[in-house]
């Protein structure tokens, strides 16, 4: 028997993210090899990774990907979907065989636009995107056997049970190029490993990947589920996700805002360095406390404006970053950077609850 001390148990999960600010895409392969250095930290029950830029020719549309467990709830989805959307395309999404990547499900893409909310749009008060994402909460929480695991436009979720590069692999992601890549191994310990349990985690445009844990989950998830949305996956990551969409895509606030609400300074931090705006943060505490995260935590954020990375507020998790022109890169180890671009002009480690947010040349925060 393995004494304490005789097994190294890694830290858990790793992260990788890549962006180019300029929008000029990059291959796949860059992002399999950065996580695939860190296999270590993952146990082979997790990996995934999400693109931006992958549709060019679709960019117009919100690009579905579905897990299926068999042909009937298929078309019972389908069904839904012909009522609720114009289809555009669909198919499988194609996979190359991987000897590891077993017991997997259908894995489907449709290329829709929303039909439904068009009529009657004002009385409705909603737009494309809200509809869109009541449609996929209802296909997640209804339709047993069946999970929307990506829904933005222009981008794409891949995941599943298996080391990330061997997911990587299956998906065949070394024949996309995205101008925004993330990418997770997971190594799970509240949850089993399952294909919609692996990171990241979407809504619309929105995808997270996680390393750490959120001992303010069950806060967190009764305070998004006050606003339509539903947890259904136990995950922490999912909820992190939904605060994102809920803050900042529902509520319209700034998405530096949003980050001081989910990752704000400690009380005794904000009477004794913010005193310019004490009474702001203060205040975004008492009205959002609900909605700070607490626990360890290093996350990555992908989005349609870019990319951010960001700690807990005590850094109880690795996050490096690093730049060379244009291209912005973090990840959990220095050298899973230093592998796809060893001549950097610039690396560091973020502190605690300072974000990195890396946003596209002509898409600057307003």
């Amino acid at each position: 028997m393995l004494r304490e001390g005789e097994l190294r148990i890694p830290s858990g999960c790793s992260i990788s993210g890549i962006i180019n600010k300029d929008r000029k895409r990059i291959s796949g392969e860059n992002i399999i090899k950065s996580i695939a250095l860190m296999h270590d930290r993952s146990n082979g029950l997790g990996g995934g990774f999400a693109a931006y830029g992958i549709y060019p020719q679709y960019k117009d549309f919100y690009a579905l990907h579905i897990f299926y467990e068999g042909l009937s709830i298929k078309m019972k989805v389908e069904e839904f979907l012909d009522k609720h959307f114009e289809i555009e395309s669909a198919g499988n999404i194609p996979t190359r065989v991987v000897a590891s990547i077993i017991n997997k499900p259908m894995i489907w893409r449709y290329f829709v636009r929303p039909r439904i909310y068009l009529e009657n749009a004002k009385e409705r008060q909603m737009d494309e995107d809200e509809f869109t994402s009541q449609c996929v909460i209802k296909i997640n929480k209804d339709f047993n056997g069946a999970y929307v695991f990506s829904s933005g436009k222009n981008m794409g979720s891949f995941k599943g049970v298996g080391y990330p590069e061997d997911i990587g692999d299956f998906f065949m992601l070394d024949t996309y190029k995205a101008y925004t890549w993330t990418a997770h191994g997971r190594f799970p310990t509240n949850t089993p490993g399952w294909w919609g349990g692996a990171h990241p985690f979407t809504m619309l445009d929105w995808s997270v990947v996680h390393n750490g844990e959120i001992s303010s989950y069950d806060t967190n998830r009764r305070f998004v589920e006050m606003f339509g949305y539903n947890c259904s996956l136990q995950t922490d990551t999912e909820v992190i996700t939904y605060l994102f969409d809920l803050l900042v895509r529902k509520q319209k606030l700034p998405l530096e805002k949003a980050i001081t609400i989910m990752c704000a300074p400690f009380w005794d931090d904000i009477e004794r360095e913010y005193d310019d705006i004490k009474m702001e943060l203060k205040s975004l505490r008492a009205v959002y406390s609900s909605a700070l995260i607490n626990g360890p935590f290093s996350i990555l954020v992908g989005f349609e404006k870019g990319l951010l990375a960001l700690n807990d507020r005590i850094k109880l998790r690795s996050l490096v970053a690093a730049q060379k022109g244009e291209t912005v890169y973090v990840a959990s180890e220095e050298s899973a950077i230093r592998l796809i671009c060893p001549d950097l002009d610039k690396v560091w480690s973020p502190k605690g609850g300072e974000p990195v947010i890396a946003l596209y040349n002509n898409e600057e925060e307003k």
